[in-house]
């Protein structure tokens, strides 16, 4: 087990060697290759690591690789400590079942997009292959550090690599502007995920998760007013929430979408958007201790998911309608944190990994088979071209609306089961949010598989084919090859068979997962807040069974409405959204949440950034270029005062002596008899002044 370290290791060196290497160097199907092997060595280390976790007494291993940080003295709550942060890893239940999830459904989407992705340039080929890897190294990182910095590197490393995946092709304006709306709307999370991080130290003195819920085991819960741990929890929720995309920060992820498929499928099922749940149960112990947070915690996630779906009932874009569906099943995960059933969150994580990889890789073989035309309204009629992605993807609808036994069922059923205990009014939200969920997912497949082929007409060739399905001659709607139908039938196993592992006590069951999963959100010398998320309220097998049949009819009233709609009487719908034009026009416009943040935080942006720009050009820019004048003002009067002022005076007492000189010169002739005359002009004219001052005097 010491050496987990090497599972986000090796696509790390996938990674390195694609981007060094391959890109400039390597064919598609070595890189292909490369990248591939490296996932599936992780996801056997993964295996290996995870069936040794289990013969563990306490189910928890540390490997620490290196001191990072040496200890630096900081202050805190408590004094002058040390802030030392080591790279460390750490494999418990939690994070055993995420690398399993990360590892395998990204092993899976590697494999499918060696054949999704063949069309593109060698170069372009082997950058996405780098991109993917990369991206897995910084989720295993993010998902097995010990510490919040070694989770913040995982953190930050992932927002990076959605921006590279969603704007891949950056020659596009809509997907290079998509990146960048991730990677800006993630951000701001983030500055509230660090605040959160700095308080964490600052009161606990330590930065590791373990010895941060071991300390906050004993302080008191937060009941009574909005404390220090209150504080911090709602800071590393507005990580979340960013992250997970969530009420307001949301719209980055339905955007995504301009990102190639595989793309979609690895950010939206099994690694970036669930980083945000995955973080918060990380800290249960942390948001137990802060009870006004956890409600604020579930109901963003009830409302999420709310919101979120009552989109998608009329979106048209088959990865919109996926994308809004993540969105709202990320709320039910929040909404079960939100009322502490930590374990029942991380289970609706494992399963919709399962359910949302197959279907947003089925989507992308819809879209391979329509020569990239991703509107429903121009397919229909393709279970007849395309027999195994429509059984799949007729599997992965299955699960998400909830049908037993389908693994969606027993995770969405745990989270109703759970809110219902803790707040009738959410549970109520949730339940509605259910019979849309299932009502758009069968929208969705009876739209693109079902009724009269509505796309555009191809060229039949006599010996038709589809060997030129890459080039500019399509043939028609076609099944995907088997490098991109394996994955998916892998993942319709799992869709159906994943939602055993937590089969509830009403049914027969012992909630396996719920058991297995428990280590990972106590305080182990705290017995008492491992007893806290169990010590709720429970309700008889009996009333347990009503509640699960409900959902489960509210499911399928969801299925049957879109089956009325969009398979008996395909003009109905049509017709409904013309009477109620005004509410289909805000929902197929997504509340106008994109426009309201354009007119103010966008267009407000741009405003202060013209206006310190103006500010910047009239007064600073202004200031320095009159002080240059100025400078070169004074200079000019300086120049003209030392040339005409002072060189003159100084010229004119030269001019003067000069010229004084000239006529003293004239004077010293040097002969003697000019010197004689002289004197006796000199003697005779003071022998008259003599003579006349006498004579004046008399």
């Amino acid at each position: 087990m010491d050496f987990i370290w090497l599972i986000p290791l090796l696509p790390g060196v996938g990674a390195a060697i694609n981007g060094l290497l391959g890109i400039r160097y390597f064919s598609k199907v070595l890189a292909a290759r490369i990248a591939c092997a490296t996932m599936g060595a992780a996801l056997l280390l993964s295996l290996v690591a995870f069936l040794e976790l289990l013969g563990l007494e306490h189910r928890e291993h540390v490997v620490t690789l290196a001191h990072w940080i040496p200890p630096i003295p900081l202050e805190t709550a408590s004094g002058i400590g040390a802030f030392e942060v080591p790279w460390a890893f750490r494999l418990d239940p939690l994070s055993g079942m995420m690398i399993l999830i990360v590892t395998g459904i990204g092993f899976l989407i590697h494999l499918y997009s060696t054949a999704y992705m063949d069309h593109e340039p060698r170069g372009g080929y082997v950058r996405f292959f780098c991109y993917l890897n990369l991206f897995c190294f910084f989720m295993l990182t993010l998902v097995l550090g010990s510490t919040f910095l070694v989770m913040f590197v995982g953190w930050e490393g992932v927002g990076l690599c959605s921006y590279l995946l969603i704007g891949f092709w950056y020659h596009k304006q809509s997907a290079s502007d998509a990146g960048k709306k991730a990677f800006i709307v993630n951000r701001i999370g983030d500055f509230g995920f660090v605040l959160g991080v700095f308080l964490v130290f600052y009161t606990f003195g330590t930065v590791d998760f373990r010895e941060v819920a071991e300390a906050a085991s004993h302080m008191p819960v937060e009941v009574a007013g909005f404390g220090v741990v209150s504080a911090i929890c709602l800071l590393l929720f507005v990580g979340a929430v960013g992250k997970s995309a969530q009420i307001p920060l949301y719209v980055w992820l339905p955007d995504a979408m301009e990102g190639p498929t595989p793309v979609s499928a690895l950010i939206h099922a099994a690694t970036m958007v669930t980083a945000g749940v995955y973080m918060v149960g990380r800290n249960a112990v942390l948001f137990e201790h802060a009870p006004m947070v956890m409600t604020v915690v579930a109901t963003v996630g009830a409302l999420t998911a709310l919101m979120a779906a009552t989109i998608g009932l009329v979106q048209t874009d088959i990865k919109k309608v996926l994308a809004y569906s993540t969105v709202s099943q990320l709320g039910y995960m929040f909404l079960a944190t939100g009322v502490g059933a930590f374990a029942a969150g991380a289970f609706h994580l494992m399963t919709h990994a399962f359910f949302k990889a197959l279907l947003f890789l089925g989507s992308g073989s819809v879209i391979h088979a329509m020569d990239e035309e991703q509107d429903m309204k121009k397919m229909g009629g393709l279970k007849y071209y395309m027999g195994t992605t429509f059984i799949t993807m007729f599997i992965g609808a299955i699960a998400i609306a909830g049908v037993p036994p389908f693994s969606g069922f027993f995770s969405k059923d745990e989270i109703l089961y759970r809110t219902f205990l803790s707040n009738k009014w959410l549970w109520g939200l949730a339940v509605v949010t259910a019979g849309m969920t299932a009502f758009y997912m069968f929208r969705l497949i009876f739209m693109t598989f079902f009724g009269d082929y509505r796309g555009p007409g191809w060229k039949h060739e006599e010996h038709g084919g589809h060997a030129e399905e890459h080039g500019h001659t399509w043939h028609g709607p076609h099944e995907s090859p088997r490098l991109m139908t394996v994955p998916l039938m892998v993942l319709a196993v799992g869709a159906f068979a994943a939602g055993f592992v937590g089969v509830p006590a009403a049914l027969g069951g012992g909630n396996a997962i719920e058991h297995f999963l428990e280590p990972s959100f106590v305080a182990t010398s705290a017995s008492h807040a491992g007893e806290a998320e169990h010590a709720v309220a429970h309700l008889s097998h009996g009333a347990e069974l009503a509640l699960m049949a409900f959902s489960v009819l509210v499911g399928l009233a969801g299925i049957s409405l879109a089956y009325h709609l969009y398979v008996r009487r395909r003009g109905q719908a049509d017709r409904l959204a013309a009477n109620w034009s005004v509410a289909h026009r805000v929902l197929l416009n997504k509340y106008y949440v994109d426009e309201a943040y354009g007119a103010t935080a966008i267009d407000g942006t741009m405003a202060s950034a013209r206006g310190l720009w103006t500010v910047d050009r009239r007064v600073v820019d202004g200031a320095v270029n009159g002080a240059g004048w100025l400078t070169r003002a004074l200079s000019w009067v300086s120049h003209v005062l030392d040339k005409y002022v002072v060189d003159g005076l100084v010229n004119l007492v030269g001019w003067i002596c000069q010229e004084g000189s000239y006529l003293f010169r004239r004077v010293q002739t040097g002969l003697i008899q000019n010197y004689a005359v002289a004197t006796l002009f000199g003697v005779f004219a003071f022998i008259t002044m003599y003579l006349v001052a006498r004579y004046v005097g008399v």
